[in-house]
């Protein structure tokens, strides 16, 4: 990654196949049982999920362009599912004409509408969790109560449907490993219910939520989740699930930026570095770069992002708030949490490297807002180095 950063002279995002495969392997190991199905909205890049297909991984697609583009990894639809509880009746359809059979579902009505444009297929219910402890919690928009859970499912099944299963999400970038007992704590409780009222699912979802380990807090200091912990009370939580379902259960997990954030980098430019008094009388340095939350790095609003300036290693630093070159005051850091130490003598053109940012790096790029247009992208390993458009 550093010789192909420090070979790059113009901007680009640079993802590591053989650092992600490497993840791949190390998330099997530790939970060998589980089938994952990488989160595509992570890192939607055809040579991405190319390589990832073949490590064995199937895919979360949350809209039929998702799934179209899946597919042409050569994987089975059986692969994939519908992980969005957010459909159109058109969307179902053309899922369900792709060969996909796997939907998650939180109301009724979306289980009504399965059931007319995808009939007979296996539905599994998102159970909502509060989204403590995240970095972004999906607490609002997805998932349905415990209560709710068992009127879906009942409702599947009574339409001709397969009540397959249950799916939790933790919130993304999870910092704590509690997250996962609560979601097993209501997990265990859905199944104890399902399988006395005589529906026996046989898959469990347990969703995203795994975090990456290279990127700072928004006040600049290093992240440091208990991924340890976070897979030994996985590994205890689907024994416990396990022990509670009459019939053997399989296990999926939806990782994305845990795949993919610490193994993407991008090359940036420095725009400007400017000094001037702010309206409370204290003066603030500005580090302006040529990407920022519209072309690259659209979670600066939560967390930092590792800076490393190759052409000056040493010398006198100061401590600027670091933006994105668009005229929009959120292109930004977080200015009240934390300035960056940026080298003095920096100037206009002179290299950033910008680490484990190859979550949504891509995926959240705008098609050229204020006239910046989104990253071209590099892929080394894998197969070879190959290079590619936005």
């Amino acid at each position: 990654m550093r010789a192909a950063l420090a070979a790059a002279t113009e901007d680009t995002v640079i993802y590591d196949l053989d650092g992600i495969g490497r993840q791949y392997a190390a998330l099997r190991a530790e939970l060998p049982d589980v089938a994952v199905r990488f989160a595509m909205k992570a890192c939607p890049v055809d040579e991405v999920l190319d390589h990832l297909a073949g490590l064995g991984s199937g895919f979360d697609a949350a809209s039929p362009q998702e799934i179209a583009q899946a597919l042409r990894t050569g994987v089975a639809p059986e692969l994939i599912h519908y992980g969005n509880t957010v459909k159109s009746d058109r969307n179902i359809a053309e899922a369900y004409r792709m060969g996909v059979r796997d939907f998650a579902t939180d109301s009724l009505e979306d289980v009504a509408a399965i059931t007319e444009h995808a009939p007979g297929s296996r539905v599994f219910c998102r159970v909502a969790t509060t989204g403590e402890g995240a970095l972004w919690g999906l607490s609002h928009k997805f998932g349905c109560s415990p209560e709710d859970a068992l009127r879906v499912l009942g409702a599947a099944r009574t339409a001709g449907l397969v009540p397959s299963g249950l799916s939790v999400h933790v919130g993304s970038q999870q910092m704590t490993a509690e997250a996962w007992t609560a979601a097993i704590d209501s997990l265990a409780a859905v199944l104890e219910t399902l399988n006395w009222r005589g529906i026996t699912p046989t898959r469990v979802n347990l969703g995203g939520g795994l975090p990456a380990l290279g990127v700072l807090d928004r006040g600049g200091r290093p992240l440091e989740p208990p991924l340890d912990k976070m897979f030994t009370v996985i590994r205890e939580g689907m024994e416990r699930l396990r022990a509670v379902n009459a019939a053997p259960l399989e296990f999926l997990l939806e990782p994305g930026r845990h795949l993919v954030a610490d193994h993407g980098a991008i090359r940036a430019h420095v725009a400007r570095l400017t000094s001037r008094h702010q309206l409370d009388g204290t003066r603030a340095d500005w580090l302006y770069l040529s990407c920022g939350k519209f072309n690259g790095l659209y979670e600066m609003d939560q967390l930092q992002y590792r800076l490393e300036f190759p052409t000056h290693p040493g010398g006198q630093f100061v401590n600027a708030v670091v933006a994105g070159p668009t005229c929009d005051s959120d292109d930004a850091y977080a200015q009240e949490d934390g300035p960056v130490r940026v080298p003095h003598a920096i100037a206009s053109g002179d290299p950033v490297w910008i680490h484990s940012c190859g979550a949504y790096a891509t995926a959240y790029a705008t098609r050229g807002f204020n006239g910046f247009p989104p990253l071209p992208y590099t892929c080394i390993g894998g197969s070879g180095d190959r290079g590619a458009g936005a």
